[in-house]
C-alpha cells in the first residue's frame, strides 16, 4: 500500500511537471498586441459594494488610461453603508472628468441572483445604450497602469477574442498573503491551464474577475450576464459561456494589481471559503475525493520522504522536490524567496482546511457569505 501511494504521489506530478499545459511555469502573460487602425468604444462597468476604501485608486487609475478611443466608466453602488459613491464621484470632479463617470444606484437583489452579477446586469444594461464594442468587466479594487487598456484592447482586436481577462497581481505583503496568496496562483493555474484555456482545440475555460474585457455581442448572444445570475465563481462560469462564441485568453499581468488587502489567515479562509464548495458543485462526493487527492499528492511525499524506506522514501523525496520546483516560477512573480517551494505541502494543508470549512459553512446555511449577503446555490435557495 505504500508503494502504491508513492508511485501514485510520483506519477502524479510528473504528469503535472511534464502535460499539464505547462500551467506552473507561469509563462502566460500579458502581451500586447499588434497595432490597432480604429479604437473602438469601451464602457468600464464596475460593481462595488462598500467599496470607499479602495474605489477612489481604481476610478483615477481608469480615467488616467491613455486610451485613444472613447471611453467611460458605470459604477454600479450596490447598496453600501459606507461612502463608496461619493468616493468615487469626488475622484472624477479631481480628475476633471465627471462626465465620464455615471454612478447608479443598485436595486434590491431579486431571486436566484449573486450580488456581483445582479449589480454587473445593472451596469451593462446601462452601458447597452451607448453601443460599446466592448466592456471591461472590473473590480473595485484594482489598480491599472496608464496603457492597460490600450494593451486589452490590442490583443482582443488582433486575435479576435471574445474574451480577454487578466489575472492581476494580488496583494502580497503581509506574512499571511505571502504564504498563501501564490499558492492561490499556483493552485487556480493547475486547475486551469492558462494554455489551455487560450487554445481553440480545448473545452478548458476560465477567467479572472478582477479584469475581463468582454466583447459586448458576444455577450448577449451567449445569453447575457443573466445566464449565470446564480454562479459563485462567476468568472469562470463567464468564460465558459464566452469560449462557446469564440476564443478567449487568461493571462498573468503587472500592469493591474489588487489593492485588496488580506491582512491574517483568517481574512484568506473567508475569502476561499466564499466559494471553495461551489468550486466542487456543492458535492459531499467530490469533497472527499478532493481531500483524499490533495493528502496523496501533498501530504504523503513529505511523510514518506521523512519516515518511509527505500524505494518509498525515495519516490517521497522527488515527489516533494518536484512540488518545491514548480512553485518556483510563481514564486518569482511575486518576489518571493524560494524557500516556501518546500512549505508548499503545509500550504496545501491550509487550503484543505478552508475547503473543509466551505463545506461546513455551507452546511449552516452561511455558504457563499459576503459582505453581509449569503449566496450559496442562489438560484435554487434564494
Amino acid at each position: 500500500m505504500v508503494i502504491l501511494i508513492a508511485c501514485t504521489a510520483l506519477a502524479v506530478w510528473i504528469y503535472l511537471l511534464t502535460a499539464r499545459g505547462g500551467f506552473w511555469m507561469a509563462a502566460v502573460r500579458d502581451e500586447g498586441g499588434p497595432p490597432v487602425e480604429r479604437w473602438p468604444k469601451v464602457t468600464a462597468v464596475i460593481p462595488a459594494r462598500d467599496e470607499a476604501e479602495g474605489v477612489g485608486e481604481t476610478i483615477g487609475s481608469l480615467l488616467r488610461q491613455d486610451y485613444r478611443g472613447e471611453f467611460s466608466i458605470v459604477l454600479v453602488d450596490d447598496q453600501s453603508t459606507d461612502s463608496t459613491a461619493d468616493v468615487a464621484r469626488r475622484t472624477a470632479e479631481e480628475a476633471s472628468a465627471a462626465d465620464r463617470l455615471t454612478i447608479i444606484s443598485g436595486a434590491t437583489l431579486p431571486q436566484g441572483w449573486t450580488g456581483k452579477l445582479w449589480a454587473m446586469k445593472q451596469g451593462i444594461d446601462h452601458a447597452r445604450d451607448g453601443d460599446p464594442t466592448f466592456l471591461l468587466l472590473t473590480d473595485a479594487d484594482i489598480v491599472y497602469e496608464r496603457d492597460a487598456l490600450s494593451r486589452l484592447v490590442a490583443k482582443a482586436q488582433g486575435e479576435d477574442l471574445a474574451l480577454t481577462s487578466w489575472m492581476v497581481k494580488l496583494r502580497c505583503e503581509s506574512f499571511a498573503e505571502r504564504a498563501l496568496i501564490p499558492a492561490f496562483i499556483f493552485f487556480f493555474e493547475m486547475l486551469y491551464p492558462f494554455d489551455w484555456v487560450r487554445r481553440r482545440d480545448s473545452s478548458t475555460a476560465a477567467a479572472a474577475g478582477g479584469c475581463m474585457l468582454v466583447r459586448r455581442k458576444a455577450l448577449t448572444a451567449a445569453g447575457g450576464i443573466e445566464s449565470i445570475r446564480g454562479a459563485l465563481i462567476d468568472d469562470c462560469a463567464l468564460a465558459a459561456r464566452m469560449k462557446e462564441q469564440g476564443p478567449i485568453w487568461l493571462g498573468l499581468t503587472e500592469r493591474a494589481r489588487s489593492t485588496r488587502a488580506y491582512p491574517d489567515f483568517d481574512a484568506v479562509r473567508r475569502m476561499v471559503a466564499r466559494s471553495g464548495y461551489a468550486q466542487l458543485r456543492y458535492s459531499p462526493v467530490l469533497l472527499a475525493g478532493t481531500v483524499l487527492g490533495m493528502g496523496v499528492i501533498y501530504v504523503a511525499p513529505v511523510l514518506l520522504a521523512l519516515f518511509g524506506h527505500g524505494f518509498a522514501q525515495t519516490a517521497g523525496w522527488l515527489a516533494w522536490a518536484a512540488m518545491a520546483i514548480a512553485f518556483q516560477p510563481v514564486l518569482r512573480f511575486y518576489g518571493l524567496s524560494a524557500l516556501w517551494g518546500p512549505l508548499l505541502p503545509a500550504i496545501a494543508l491550509a487550503y484543505m482546511a478552508f475547503t473543509l470549512d466551505s463545506a461546513y459553512q455551507n452546511a449552516r446555511g452561511q455558504g457563499g457569505l459576503w459582505k453581509g449577503r449569503v449566496q450559496a446555490n442562489a438560484t435554487e435557495t434564494r
